[in-house]
This record gives C-alpha cells, sequence and structure tokens, in this order.
C-alpha cells in the first residue's frame, strides 16, 4: 500500500511514517491542506489518514474535496477523542474511518487495511490465488502451506498483484506503490522484484504483458 499521512505534528506524522513502513506501506507525508490536495491531485495512494485540525485550515475541507472530484481513496481520520461532532461530520462527509487521539499504532494499520479491502470489494482479510497465500498484517507469504521468505516490496509487488489478479498492473503503478517522493527509483526495479518473486514462488505465477504491465497467471 502506498499511504498519504496529513499531519502537522511532526512527532507524531515521523513515528507514522516509520509504524507503517514496518508494516509493509510506502508512506508520504504533508502537514497542510494545501499540501494534500496537491499530493492527491498529482499521485495516487491505497488510502488517506487525515488530521482534521491542520495550519491552514480543516482537514473536512481536503475529504470534502476529494469526494467532489468522484475520488474513493479511502479515508481514515485522526481526531481528539471528545470531538463527536468532527467524527460525525467527518463520515458524514465521506470519510470511511476514524481513530481518536492517542491511538495504538496497530490499531490504525488494522483500520488502514480494513478500510482499504472493503474499497477494493474484498471480503477475505489475506489475498488468496491459488496454492499462494499473502497475510497483509504479517505480510506473511505462503505457498501450499510452506513458508516462503520475501522482501518489503516483493511483498507489496505481490499484494498489488494478487488483489486483482487479473487486472494489469503497469511497471509505472507499481513503482507508484513502492516508492515514496524522496526516494530514488532504480530503472529495472520493478522486473527485479517479479523477477525474485517468480523465483520463491513458481516461475509461472506472475504473467508479464509486454509493454502493458504484470498480472498473477489465471488459474486452470
Amino acid at each position: 500500500m502506498r499511504i498519504l499521512v496529513v499531519e502537522d505534528d511532526t512527532i507524531l506524522s515521523d513515528g507514522l511514517r516509520a509504524g507503517l513502513s514496518l508494516g509493509g506501506a510506502t508512506v508520504d507525508c504533508v502537514a497542510t491542506c494545501a499540501d494534500a490536495e496537491a499530493a492527491l491531485a498529482t499521485s495516487t495512494f491505497s488510502a488517506v489518514v487525515l488530521d482534521l485540525m491542520l495550519p491552514d485550515g480543516s482537514g473536512l475541507d481536503v475529504l470534502r474535496g476529494l469526494r467532489r472530484r468522484a475520488d474513493r481513496t479511502p479515508v481514515v481520520l485522526l481526531t481528539a477523542r471528545d470531538a463527536v461532532a468532527d467524527r460525525i461530520a467527518g463520515l458524514d462527509g465521506g470519510a470511511d474511518d476514524y481513530l481518536g487521539k492517542p491511538f495504538d499504532l496497530d490499531e490504525l494499520s488494522a483500520r488502514i487495511r480494513a478500510v482499504v479491502r472493503r474499497a477494493s470489494g474484498r471480503a477475505a482479510a489475506i489475498l488468496e490465488h491459488g496454492a499462494i497465500r499473502l497475510d497483509p498484517g504479517s505480510l506473511a507469504v505462503t505457498v501450499d502451506g510452506a513458508p516462503v521468505t520475501v522482501s518489503r516490496r516483493e511483498v507489496m509487488v505481490l499484494a498489488a498483484l494478487m488483489e486483482r489478479p487479473d487486472v494489469l498492473r503497469s511497471k509505472a503503478e507499481l513503482e507508484e506503490r513502492l516508492y515514496g517522493w524522496q526516494e530514488e527509483i532504480e530503472s529495472n526495479a520493478v522486473e527485479v522484484h517479479v523477477h525474485n518473486l517468480r523465483a520463491k514462488i513458481g516461475r509461472h505465477t506472475i504473467e508479464t504483458v509486454r509493454g502493458l504491465g504484470y498480472r498473477m497467471r489465471a488459474l486452470t
């Protein structure tokens, strides 16, 4: 997943970046409504973690603008525990979930996974394709029940492909999910990750459609 964190408290923002990254996400952070709107206009995110009280306005304005553009990116609001009216306004304004401060990072991670799962139309938490199983919560991958050791970015590529196995994922789309703004992208990074995955989960499991991208090979 690629997650946008909109939070002006730098200590909290840095903590979210570190914690969510450990859970397998690519995390970009901004501190203002203006920067959030610019980020959402130019990049695609799996989910947004949105604080309501920002230096240049309300996170609700960012949320409303997102929904006015018919952008269905899942949004989890961060609110003060006693801000009931803000939570109601956020949910009515199109937020998918909320969490009161202070919060537990593991709970936030679980809520993000849940809203992303619902947005993709999946009911099950575990991704499965044939003999391959991927648990987005633990980042564990198994093939025929046997554990497979994969890197964080290999898991991210595999998850992107398994979320919708019949959909082609372009190289650019995978790169956007794998790398944040501050990270340098090597020209053949996606090819390397796909090559490594094939060596670990089966050489015929991932199909390359030349010039278009990658997808999971159809089950027979």
